[in-house]
């Protein structure tokens, strides 16, 4: 792939990780670890890597347009959504994106996160400042899709998938606000799942998690998928979704304790799945590649610390958020593009 480098005017020159741990720009080009043989199948050991945007805060939330044909991604401290387009440009989309309030923000994650497209092809946002996912509408307006929980409000969505039935499932870990779980405008003593319904009502899924972070379906849905980034207790979950869209009693996919102990930079962050279901999963290090069984086939080694991945192009592209860089690779699989 041809190489095309794009500067932000907006280069702040730190990053903030999932755990809250800085990290400098990308040192070189992502590299692939194999782990294990099925890992051929689905990237290629020598894989090209195009960075196409950097020089950024921390880049998050990135999602293709399939109706426009271009990228968007967040930069959560510059409360920024870009959009860059094939060519190389790269423009302000959306800005403010997630903090719209008239007070000077005092955190460190003022902007969107999470960003996906409804099936009517309309952006909705997790928006850490504002506390709350919305929808942006053809017009601009922005239409609050939820914003509280039993009358308290949420702490700030992170990242959010819709199910086939138009339900919106999202988490709500308390990154976005200024001091995070100690902060006294924290309403809810817990870090919740969520799964909004068509008709609009707010479900808490589970509040097991202390730090839910990327979520994701399996294929057929029958499975939901959570990344949790807690230093602590760094794993993916696997959720069995009932019939009536809540969950079952989840098990641990992966944990992700050894390679923190190895110092690698990063968390457990956001994911997709391809259509095989396989994770694609950012974790310490770069993106974890794991079978449905949860086994390790390898790694996109970005060596910082790499927040989202998102499916783009004719779906067999991915797309990697990673610190301050936007990446894309072509892979031998394929993913969903919403």
């Amino acid at each position: 792939m041809r190489r095309v480098t794009v500067m932000s005017a907006l280069a702040m020159g730190f990053a903030i990780s999932a755990g809250g741990t800085g990290g400098g720009a990308a040192d070189g080009e992502p590299k692939v670890v194999r782990n294990a043989a099925g890992l051929d199948a689905l990237i290629a050991a020598d894989a090209t890597f195009e960075k196409l945007s950097e020089g950024h805060a921390w880049v998050e939330g990135p999602v293709w347009s399939r109706r426009g044909g271009f990228l968007l991604f967040s930069d959560i401290p510059n409360n920024v959504v870009f959009k860059w387009a094939p060519g190389g440009s790269v423009s302000e989309f959306l800005k403010p994106a997630g903090y719209t309030g008239a007070a000077a923000f005092t955190g460190r994650e003022p902007g969107s996160n999470g960003l996906t497209f409804d099936a009517e092809g309309r952006l909705v946002l997790c928006q850490h400042g504002d506390r709350r996912v919305t929808r942006r509408e053809p017009d601009g307006a922005m239409t609050v899709l939820a914003e509280r929980y039993e009358g308290k409000r949420l702490n700030s969505p992170n990242d959010l998938v819709f199910h086939s039935s138009g339900a919106l499932y999202f988490t709500d870990p308390p990154y976005g606000l200024p001091e995070r779980w100690d902060d006294p405008g924290k309403e809810l003593p817990f870090q919740g799942v969520y799964r909004r319904a068509p008709d609009g009502s707010l479900t808490l899924l589970t509040k097991e998690l202390n730090a839910p972070n990327g979520i994701a379906f399996s294929p057929d849905e029958k499975t939901l998928y959570v990344a949790q980034s807690d230093p602590k207790r760094p794993i993916w979950m696997a959720y069995p979704v009932k019939a009536d869209g809540t969950l079952d009693s989840g098990r641990v996919l992966h944990d992700t304790s050894a390679a923190l102990k190895e110092k690698r930079p990063g968390l457990p962050d956001g994911l997709k799945v391809d259509e095989r279901g396989n994770l694609w999963a950012t974790g310490p290090g770069g993106v974890w590649i794991l079978a449905p069984d949860g086994t390790h086939l390898g790694t996109i080694d970005t060596g910082v610390p790499t927040a989202n991945v998102a499916w783009g192009d004719d779906g067999r592209v991915l797309y990697i958020t990673a610190n301050t860089a936007v990446w894309r690779v072509r892979t031998k699989t394929k993913g969903r593009v919403p």
